[in-house]
């Protein structure tokens, strides 16, 4: 695959935004060179992934003895081990008392490997050399075990390597922002003289575009497309250090973010048969009830935004089964029963009143979607049995046990009033509640509900409170009431404050197991393109696309959304009466239904 220059310079550009500053970055070239022999070159699969290279832009931290010139790392460097050094290599020497270390900062969360060049030295002996990523200061920082429950689950984040004389060693890969180096051996000082971060992604332009008069949204906006970015791997994953794992709800926030940012990628196709084909229609995906009806709900929002037909109708026969296997955990009395891990997200799991309330809406929402898509492949039979049941459901309305992520679902089922949901359940206590998963449903239902003023806020605060704390990236999960007396994240922690990342987390995240680049969190990316932006597919292959803006109380918001025919921009401005003026440029073949012009 020959490197997409302007893709690239999306991505630099991108980059630059999250960092408010330039960043020195260079792409790998990809492509297969025409030498290889046929015999290797018919068995080559080409990558889809690209390779950067970014130096590291900060020094966070040096032990207190050891270290020698430890700002050359900073300095640019040619990427290649060279006989004479033009400057003095930094040097770490350890004690027998103690290591020699650096505390490296690459300035953005990323995915992909660190590279160590050595130089030449008068001994050859390979010097021995700790390596440990993290997605904080502290986690890079940390010990394994422990209370703050460092670990080197899916990918190692903690080991130590032996490094070559006047050569190069590649470690990884992992998510991570920040890298710590000791020298172990006070036999064998360690001499470096680059390290760099090889960052992998897809490259991929960024086609979606949000821009408005509130800064704030417009770096969530852009965050959330970045999240999902350094997840769209060989698959689609839910987290780059930790869980990189297709799991399909996950799976949910991360496609709606990409079909407002990228369009179609065969990321997801691949991953969503993945899980189909390793898991047969009597078992529920990940072992998860909600995750099978999600993967239902993704492939309808996947045929409305890109209409391709042959797709759709080779989930036929797995879609027959699927769905009447739920239409057989509707009890006569409309009530679910789904077995296997009953699911919503981590902070409803102790709720199980709620947990119920949200699997009724989920299992209604999916035999809703199902009928349509029976109807669509030429199924009357199962599309009229899945109406059916989703109308014996609705007799059943389970009370939400105050829980906004049940309360959110019941409002987009159509089993509860959003407006009273909105004013009784979802607004109460503000943003405390949310979870970065579900929390893309309650800004939903909070949309559904005409509430936009208050969702925007919930945005700024919740996904903004991230920021505050030095997110590059957004998370598994996370409080406001976490960062009570806590440190940020892109700093070492001060005396007397709690650790962001390694004093916090829950359920199976807790502590430095904690991922702090999650592609479930990234809702809002998908919300304010949707919403804001008021770009809503109607018909499949966006044949034809509502524009409905909602500006609240901003002044003007603009911005791009990927078609199969080519990107709908539009820029929707104030008047000083109030109403809104809006202007669309659409590509051949959309259809534009423009709604009224809510202020």
């Amino acid at each position: 695959m020959m490197l997409d220059l302007v893709a690239t310079r999306l991505i630099v550009r991108f980059l630059a935004t999250l960092l408010g500053t330039a960043v020195p970055l260079m792409a790998a070239d990809s492509s297969l060179p025409p030498g290889i022999p046929t015999a290797i070159a018919s068995r080559a699969e080409p990558s889809p992934l690209q390779s950067h290279f970014l130096p590291p832009v900060r020094l966070v931290w040096t032990s207190p003895a050891g270290v020698s010139h430890p700002e050359s790392l900073l300095e640019p460097k040619p990427g290649q081990a060279v006989l004479k050094e033009p400057k003095p290599p930094c040097v770490l020497a350890a004690t027998a008392d103690a290591p020699a270390a650096v505390l490296l900062d690459f300035g953005v969360e990323l995915q992909g490997y660190i590279e160590l060049f050595t130089p030449m030295t008068g001994d050859k002996a390979p010097p021995s050399l700790r390596v440990r990523f993290g997605e904080s200061a502290s986690e890079a920082m940390a010990e394994l075990g422990g209370r703050q429950n460092a670990q080197n689950d899916h990918a190692l984040r903690d080991q130590t390597v032996t490094l070559p004389w006047l050569g190069k060693k590649t470690i990884g890969p992992s998510g991570f922002r920040f890298v710590r180096l000791d020298a172990l051996d006070p036999q064998h000082p360690v001499h470096l003289s680059q390290v760099r971060a090889v960052l992998v992604l897809r490259n991929l332009p960024y086609r979606g575009s949000f821009r408005c008069n509130d800064e704030r949204l417009n770096r969530i906006w852009a965050t959330g497309a970045y999240t999902v970015h350094l997840n769209m791997q060989e698959y689609l994953w839910d987290g780059i250090k930790r869980d990189r794992l297709v799991w399909l709800g996950d799976l949910h926030p991360e496609i709606s973010t990409i079909n407002a940012v990228f369009g179609h990628t065969d990321v997801v196709p691949r991953s969503l048969d993945l899980i189909r084909d390793v898991t047969p229609p009597s078992e529920w995906m990940n072992g998860i009830s909600s995750y099978s009806m999600w993967w239902v709900l993704i492939h309808d929002d996947w045929w409305r935004h890109h209409g391709d037909r042959p797709y759709l109708e080779a989930q036929k026969t797995y879609l027959q089964a699927l769905l009447r296997r739920f239409v057989a955990f509707a009890g006569p009395e409309g009530r679910e029963t789904l077995d296997g891990t009953r699911f919503l997200d981590w902070p409803s799991s102790e709720n199980p009143a709620a947990v119920h309330a949200g699997l009724q809406a989920l299992l209604t929402l999916t035999l809703d979607t199902g009928s349509r898509l029976m109807d669509t492949l030429d199924d009357p039979a199962t599309a009229a049995l899945c109406r059916q049941t989703a109308d014996r459901l609705r007799r059943h309305v389970p009370p939400d046990n105050g829980v906004k992520q049940a309360a959110a679902l019941l409002a987009l089922a159509g089993l509860r009033d959003a407006r009273e949901v909105s004013r009784e359940v979802l607004q109460r206590d503000g943003p405390r509640g949310l979870s970065t998963f579900y929390g893309f449903y309650v800004l939903q239902a909070l949309a559904k509900a005409g509430d936009f003023d208050v969702a925007l806020d919930f945005i700024r605060q919740f996904w903004g409170g991230m920021l505050d704390a030095g997110a590059t990236t957004f998370w598994e999960d996370f409080s406001l009431d976490w960062t009570r007396d806590a440190g940020r994240i892109d700093e070492l922690v001060p005396p007397g404050r709690q650790d962001l990342h390694g004093d916090r987390g829950a359920y199976c995240y807790e502590g430095f197991r904690h991922s702090l680049c999650h592609g479930w969190a990234s809702g809002p990316t998908a919300w304010l393109s949707q919403h804001v932006l008021g770009i809503q597919p109607l018909e499949p292959g966006c044949r034809t696309v509502r524009i409905q803006p909602h500006l609240g109380s901003l002044l003007w918001a603009e911005g791009s959304y990927p078609t199969p025919r080519g990107d709908i921009r539009v820029r929707h401005d104030r008047r000083p009466d109030g109403t809104l003026r809006s202007r669309v440029d659409a590509p051949r073949g959309v259809k534009i239904v423009r709604a009224r012009l809510a202020p």
